[in-house]
């Protein structure tokens, strides 16, 4: 008998057992499936954010109507920079010909250019800076052009010589701003290890083209040119050079720019460095963080070093930017009228220009005679950019690039609501005219990489500060690399 129930009450119990694992596992595996789905669930929602882009479309920027029939010559043509005794004969003459205010006593660069400075500037432009030289130095870079959607794109593109063993060299494009340049910077990225940087192991291709209207590239002859068309021209330009993935790099005009191009083709675009934010959205939750960030600054994300740099909020935010952003007014309204002055005179170009390398690379040169230009810079190297914009003809057009991104309503533009989500490096420079903390950034900018104090600087890093911005570029790279 106890054979018969011995059996039979063991299997009874075996099959509670079972009963019981099994409504177990129902206990646990239904909630991990539900969590399961409802994680697939977000990073579907999530993806679908992550895929809107800016529509890349299309244009036409060339003078009259788009040819209906044939091919754009999709060649790329070596370009060299020229200069003639002629071109700097007039030049010559305009500047004997100059006629100058007097300066008020004291007044430094609190108006403006100080007139006394100018002429001692214009003096050795006179009489001592060789234009001809410089083209040299220039055009020891490979120039080369290619026409784009009606217009002829220059750009630099300088390759690696030495490519450290095992290394894979990365394509960066660098997009500049007004009036700022690139060449200083280009050989530390190019050839980092003969400049003692990182001994080599991040090594870069890269290409610099001018934008639209700048120096050498052709201006547009239609109305509408914008940040939005630009990075739609040099998306084009680096596919046409045979680039799937590159980086990109931007500073001023080059930080919005670049930001489109992450945008728009956000798979070509392995990251993205900038050493400018534009930041347009605004609204009651960016308030409460100016208002709560000077007293409890943790409590909205601000760091010690945001606070410094950004309070007291009015006077660095407002009047300080309203004191640099006159010229800004007139280029975004009536840009062909301030410029066809600027377009005729090579001093008047000249102040124009230079003042802004003083009291954007510090704002404290504005208590000093000569604006601190050559504390930081060469006169050389000053005048080259001038005469970049001197010798094309430039600067109206480039002025009109202002016109045609801000008479827009910012939150109307097709960029406006489109975030970032490609790898991202911020450098912030104290000196920059209007800083952008990490936790403002952010709302942008969705997957920061690097966001890096910097210890010196102001808004012309890549001419003022090459070195430190080439290492903040490989520093982020590196990262990125790595993910």
């Amino acid at each position: 008998m106890w054979q018969e129930i011995l059996p039979n009450a063991w299997e009874c119990i075996l099959s509670r057992i079972r009963s019981f694992e099994y409504s177990q596992k129902n206990a646990v595996l239904v909630p991990v499936a539900a969590l399961g789905f409802g994680g697939m669930l977000v990073y579907w929602m999530r993806s679908r954010q992550k895929i809107k882009t800016i529509e890349i479309g299309d244009g036409w920027w060339g003078s009259g109507e788009r040819p209906l029939k044939g091919k754009e010559d999709e060649s790329i043509r070596p370009f060299k920079i020229e200069t003639s005794d002629k071109e700097i004969e007039d030049l010559h003459r305009r500047l004997e010909q100059a006629r100058y205010a007097p300066h008020l006593e004291g007044a430094a660069f609190h108006y403006g250019f100080n007139s006394s400075y100018l002429q001692k500037v214009v003096a050795y432009w006179r009489n001592q800076f060789d234009w001809r030289k410089q083209v040299e130095v220039l055009n020891k870079y490979a120039h080369f052009q290619t026409t784009i959607e009606g217009i002829d794109i220059h750009f630099i593109h300088v390759k690696p010589s030495y490519i450290p063993h095992g290394r894979a060299v990365q394509p960066l494009l660098m997009v500049h701003g007004w009036p700022g340049s690139f060449y200083k910077i280009i050989p530390l990225l190019t050839e980092p290890a003969r400049h003692s940087l990182n001994e080599g192991d991040v090594v870069f291709e890269v290409i610099c083209p001018s934008i639209p209207g700048y120096g050498f590239s052709e201006a547009p002859h239609q109305k509408g040119f914008d940040t939005i068309a630009t990075a739609r021209i040099f998306h084009k330009l680096m596919n046409r050079l045979g680039f799937k993935e590159y980086y990109l790099q931007g500073g001023d005009w080059g930080s919005r720019i670049t930001t489109n191009m992450a945008q728009m083709l956000p798979q070509s675009v392995k990251g993205l460095h900038l050493n400018l934010i534009f930041i347009t959205r605004q609204g009651l939750r960016r308030m409460i963080s100016v208002m709560l960030g000077a007293y409890v600054p943790w409590l909205v994300g601000l760091t010690r070093e945001d606070v410094q740099r950004m309070y007291p909020f009015i006077q660095k935010n407002i009047y300080e930017l309203l004191r640099e952003s006159g010229y800004l007014h007139i280029q975004a309204t009536k840009p062909d009228t301030a410029g066809c002055g600027l377009n005729d005179s090579p001093v008047g170009l000249a102040a124009y220009i230079l003042e802004k390398f003083s009291t954007w690379t510090d704002k404290s040169f504005l208590h000093k005679d000569d604006g601190g230009l050559e504390s930081k810079y060469s006169l050389d190297e000053l005048l080259t950019n001038v005469m970049i914009y001197w010798v094309t003809s430039s600067i109206v057009s480039s002025m009109r690039f202002y016109k045609e991104n801000i008479s827009k309503e910012p939150g109307l533009t097709a960029d406006a609501r489109v975030g970032v989500y490609v790898p991202t490096g911020i450098a912030a420079f104290p000196q920059e005219l209007v800083h952008t903390p990490r936790v403002w950034a952010k709302d942008i900018f969705k997957n920061i990489i690097t966001y890096s104090y910097m210890p010196r600087g102001g808004h012309f890093a890549a001419f003022e500060e090459p070195k430190l911005l080439a290492q903040d570029i490989m520093h982020f790279v590196r990262k990125v690399e790595q993910l």
